[in-house]
């Protein structure tokens, strides 16, 4: 119930994202429209997009047809590299449907994602968005291709560097987030101060949405999550829950050795899932999930429009307690 109720404010708003999507998706190739009429069709919680509306409603004069283009680009980015991290995982499946590169490979779901990505630059380059915008979109990009570097680099590896981890999700989810909402006050012409305020909420939000994802990966199961529950194990990536194992777990000598075993069988990681389930890993990240959210809200600038505050504080809601 609390999924639907946070986006009420911008539902029309959101229905005019799937139009405008299916739009920008189709292209003189065939195979790029499928595609990316599949990742339309396949749906999500369109949490970007939704932050960023928000944001922009914040401003005195809201025009949808004006902050449509980058809402769209927005959404096609969080899909490109949706399709390119599938690709790199060799995921067979996601939100419970197939993923791009089970259905065409792997070749044409990069070059898919690379014309997603290319799409996404073109729309924002039409419309008369400020340098702020090109710049943050250009970052985002560096720090999604370099927070997947990151991860790269120590998959297998059994690494406890908390400080590591947290510069890798943040630049795989959590910057994403920061900037959708920095743009969305950028668009809505608001002062400084209030355009970092909706970036610090976007930041917390997205640790805090990553921290709870790699909780759900080690905590739920397939079916709830549409994609196998200990995937992230499976793929030697070591997430927060798993490294506070790796320190206290009177069983972290076992759980290192299966994380850095590039064989690893499903009866191994279903051990290091019961050896990172009976530690503290999880209550530890549940606790470092909450301080992430509670700095969400603290971020709200007072100034903010009451019905808008109140979606925000839904989204908080709903990230702290999501189940998929």
């Amino acid at each position: 119930m609390l999924a639907n109720k946070m986006f009420d404010l911008i539902k029309n708003d959101l229905a005019e994202l799937e139009v405008a999507l299916q739009e920008a998706v189709s292209a003189p190739e065939k195979v790029i429209t499928e595609i990316g009429t599949h990742l339309v069709k396949s749906g999500g919680k369109r949490l970007r997009p939704a932050i960023y509306f928000l944001a922009a409603r914040c401003g005195e004069k809201f025009s949808l047809q004006e902050a449509m283009p980058l809402g769209v680009a927005l959404e096609m980015m969080h899909m490109a590299s949706l399709v390119h991290d599938d690709v790199i995982d060799s995921a067979a499946t996601r939100r419970g449907s197939a993923t791009a590169n089970a259905k065409w490979g792997n070749q044409i779901s990069i070059l898919a994602g690379d014309y997603l990505f290319a799409k996404a630059f073109a729309l924002v380059a039409e419309s008369n968005y400020s340098k702020r915008v090109d710049r943050q979109l250009a970052r985002l990009i560096c720090d999604l291709s370099s927070g997947e570097l990151i991860q790269n680099k120590e998959i297998y590896h059994a690494s406890c560097d908390v400080d590591e981890y947290f510069e890798r999700i943040a630049k795989k989810t959590a910057n994403f987030i920061a900037i959708a909402c920095q743009l969305g006050g950028d668009v809505a012409k608001l002062p400084e101060s209030y355009i970092q305020a909706l970036y610090d909420f976007g930041y917390n939000v997205g640790m805090a949405f990553q921290l709870t994802d790699d909780l759900l990966d080690l905590t739920s199961d397939a079916k709830t999550l549409g994609k196998p529950a200990g995937n992230d194990i499976l793929q030697g990536i070591v997430t927060l829950p798993a490294i506070r194992a790796l320190e206290m777990s009177p069983d972290r000598d076992e759980l290192r050795q299966i994380v850095t075993d590039r064989n690893m069988t499903p009866e191994m990681v279903q051990r290091a899932l019961e050896i990172v389930r009976a530690s503290d890993g999880i209550e530890f990240t549940r606790k470092k999930v909450e301080e992430f959210l509670e700095g969400a809200v603290a971020a709200l600038p007072e100034e903010m429009p009451e019905e808008i505050r109140e979606s925000y504080r839904m989204i908080v809601s709903f990230v702290g307690g999501r189940k998929f």
